[in-house]
């Protein structure tokens, strides 16, 4: 996907698997001392440098991501899924003015790490595809899976639940909220989409 105009501009990243996941080792993780966070906290996803509000929710076990358009598809064989995460939803990106959140759409494409049924009260189960993405929290890289749905009519783009809390390490401090004592490296709405750009053309003369 390119960029049609300044009125309507969208951001697409497509991010193969190679440059998505960066794994971590078992050891690594129980190495990791624990650290206590607040019940919302920062996050930036590590592809793209895209920050979100986060709820951490010791109810849901899986984490999940504001994601529409869900599309599965095949690659190489394997079952991949392709997403996107309009900005002006939740308008977390700081700007410089130069640009609306309503005009920048970002799109990805991940391998299905496996699909969840959901049942909802009043209403049929849902299907939600989960992938495995990278993000940063409190000045430390993470790695989980996060299921795909839409959230845009919820207070935060993302939610972390106890999967995460258990593997890192983490506590939750339920009467606090941004309690992270380091901040994670993230670009304004204008750098993320110069930085889309610069990597367009470069795909698009590798000289």
């Amino acid at each position: 996907m390119s960029f049609v105009n300044r009125a309507l501009l969208t951001a697409a990243l497509v991010l193969s698997s190679s440059m998505s996941v960066s794994a971590e080792t078992d050891e690594k993780k129980d190495q990791r001392p624990p650290e206590t966070l607040g019940y919302v906290e920062w996050v930036v996803m590590q592809d793209t440098s895209l920050r979100l509000k986060a709820r951490l929710d010791t109810g849901a076990k899986t984490s999940s991501l504001h994601a529409v358009n869900v599309e599965p598809f095949e690659k190489d064989g394997q079952e991949w899924v392709s997403f996107q995460i309009p900005l002006g939803d939740h308008e977390d990106q700081p700007t410089e003015g130069e640009l609306d959140h309503e005009d920048v759409i970002l799109e990805f494409e991940r391998p299905v790490e496996r699909t969840v049924l959901v049942k909802r009260k009043g209403a049929p189960s849902q299907k939600r595809y989960v992938v495995v993405m990278d993000f940063c929290i409190a000045g430390t890289t993470h790695t989980t899976q996060f299921s795909l749905t839409d959230r845009g009519k919820f207070s935060y783009p993302a939610l972390l639940g106890r999967r995460f809390m258990r593997d890192d390490n983490i506590l939750i401090d339920s009467a606090d909220a941004f309690m992270a004592e380091k901040e994670c490296e993230y670009m304004t709405l204008e750098e993320l989409v110069e930085n889309y750009q610069n990597q367009l053309a470069e795909e698009q003369d590798p000289s």
